[in-house]
């Protein structure tokens, strides 16, 4: 083991960054952090009402099918990425290699905080999204209960504070604790599948035309045509699959034993892992469905209410737990990403101010050997919505909205650069162990995921029910667009004159030892880089 941290710490030099995490971070463990940041069950459980509700359960089921595939072409392109660059930056370091260096400072500014901020409003609403969830089992198993904002709001803090307490241990306890989140994700899922079809009466299961056919299509948007209807379907998979942070094992990468290759292994199986999985649970779910009028009930969850239906409110209960302990799981492992990228952004470097911060919040704690400032930043910036969420509703989904286009563009733009820049003299993309070579099977996965993204921003930025009112109008775009332009604003009068783009942290007498030279992590050209990893290699010999 102590051979395998020494090389990937000799190749994380090469990227020109200083090892300051331990490698606790197993095969396995580094798998179930990816398969618990896309929480399967629980994501679906917080998104079904969307498709169910507006398209119908043939949207439900064909979108999953037809999202989880496009996801795959995504997931691979990420993967190869983060195969290269197998740093706690993740795409945002790798965006500033990928390009020109007279553009790199703008590049990495842009991808860093759409990247940043989506992750922050993808915490606060998955915690959100747990604290009603939890409320929704209070309410069907005691249907006189009145819930108020204020309860669900200190729900949704305490349950903040505690994974930022959690997520303040140290990386050996955190890499045990996520050995067994697949174990309970996968395995609550596939319980769910079988009690549903165990419970439900054949004669009351829905026919395959309402599932899979025309008889399913049920739109309720009370505007939009059928077609529209449907791709609204696409909202639940994208967010289960793609807007759960897919880089997010990148951010640990720093953290796990021979990254460049757990780390990208790790996004593709627990792509195809999701996509295959959570199409079976769609599938019995709207067999096992029930008069879709009666849905979502008084829990105001369709999936709930359907394990009610079916199982009885005992045993719905029981798994229920479950399902909000993977939920808890997303928010846990979505911290701890979140906080790796904050620590890098400010790392990259304080005095260039890339944060205001002068580099407090790039400090690792001597105790815990991980970034607890960083750590304590993020859960405060992901408790601010839930808090707003008492003065002004509005204001608060506005930000929760942020996540889905501001994690898709940051994941795009890399692989976009990639190519583009694929030929430039500044740029020599090194790829990792896991790469789909130069032909076209690479090329086929990286324009299939670029156009695909782009679709389903357009399909993000739709108000989903008219009339349009300022309570239901989507803001997605509009705040997306209004973090690009505050931080492009806020990089030209200001921060251009100190953000270069990701900078080494290598001390001098290291870089000496290395020969980089005093240069920054984005201009370590690839023929130093291999320099580097041979002579490493030959030393150890």
């Amino acid at each position: 083991m102590s051979d395998t941290t020494d090389d990937d710490d000799h190749r994380l030099e090469a990227l020109g960054y200083k090892p300051s995490f331990r490698r606790e971070f197993s095969n396995l463990a580094t798998i179930s952090f990816a398969f618990s940041i896309m929480g399967l069950c629980s994501s679906i459980a917080t998104t079904l009402n969307t498709p169910l509700l507006l398209g119908g359960p043939t949207s439900v089921t064909w979108c999953w099918l037809l999202g989880s595939c496009m996801c795959f072409t995504l997931g691979s392109s990420i993967a190869e990425i983060v195969s290269a660059f197998p740093t706690c930056g993740g795409l945002y370091t790798a965006s500033a290699q990928l390009c020109p260096k007279s553009h790199r400072a703008i590049v990495g500014w842009i991808v860093g905080w759409l990247n940043i901020l989506g992750q922050v409003a993808g915490i606060s609403s998955t915690e959100f999204g747990l604290a009603n969830m939890i409320w929704g089992a209070v309410s069907i198993s005691s249907p006189t209960f009145q819930l108020t904002q204020g309860k669900t709001v200190g729900l949704f803090a305490g349950l903040l504070i505690v994974h930022g307490l959690l997520n303040s241990l140290a990386t050996r306890y955190l890499a045990f604790a996520t050995r067994g989140f697949v174990f309970v994700n996968l395995g609550t899922t596939v319980v769910i599948i079988i009690v549903l079809l165990a419970t439900t009466p054949r004669s009351e299961m829905h026919p395959a035309t309402y599932v899979f056919g025309s008889q399913g299509i049920i739109n309720q948007t009370g505007g939009w045509n059928s077609g529209i209807a449907f791709l609204l379907g696409l909202l639940s998979v994208q967010w289960t699959v793609r807007d759960k942070d897919y880089d997010a094992t990148a951010h640990i990468s720093e953290e796990v034993r021979r990254a460049a290759y757990a780390a990208p292994a790790a996004i593709f199986i627990a792509v195809i892992g999701t996509g295959i999985l959570g199409w079976l649970l769609n599938v019995v779910l709207m067999l096992c469905s029930g008069p879709i009028e009666n849905l979502p009930g008084v829990s105001e969850s369709a999936f709930l209410q359907i394990m009610a239906l079916r199982m009885g409110t005992p045993v719905a209960l029981f798994l229920w737990s479950f399902v909000c302990l993977t939920a808890f799981f997303v928010a846990q492992t979505a911290l701890q990403a979140c906080s790796r990228t904050v620590y890098a952004f400010s790392r990259d470097h304080g005095k260039q101010q890339c944060f205001p911060d002068n580099g407090y919040f790039g400090h690792i704690a001597n105790s815990t050997r991980t970034p607890l400032r960083a750590i304590w930043l993020t859960t405060i910036l992901a408790i601010i919505p839930g808090f707003l969420d008492l003065a002004s509703p509005i204001a608060a989904n506005a930000i929760f909205a942020l996540t889905a286009i501001a994690l898709d563009l940051s994941y795009i733009i890399p692989i976009f650069l990639r190519r583009l820049y694929a030929n430039h003299p500044d740029v020599n993309f090194r790829p990792g162990p896991f790469y789909m070579g130069p032909g076209l099977l690479g090329w086929a996965a990286n324009v299939t995921c670029i156009s695909w993204t782009l679709f389903v921003c357009v399909i993000f930025s739709l108000p989903t029910v008219f009339p349009v009112t300022k309570i239901n109008m989507n803001y997605a775009s509009v705040i997306t667009v209004g973090v690009v332009f505050l931080s492009g604003v806020w990089y030209v009068l200001s921060a251009h004159r100190h953000y270069h783009g990701p900078t080494s942290n290598l001390d001098a007498e290291t870089k000496a030892r290395l020969g980089l030279g005093e240069v920054d992590a984005s201009s370590v050209s690839e023929k130093e880089k291999d320099r580097v990893l041979v002579s490493l290699t030959l030393n150890s010999v």
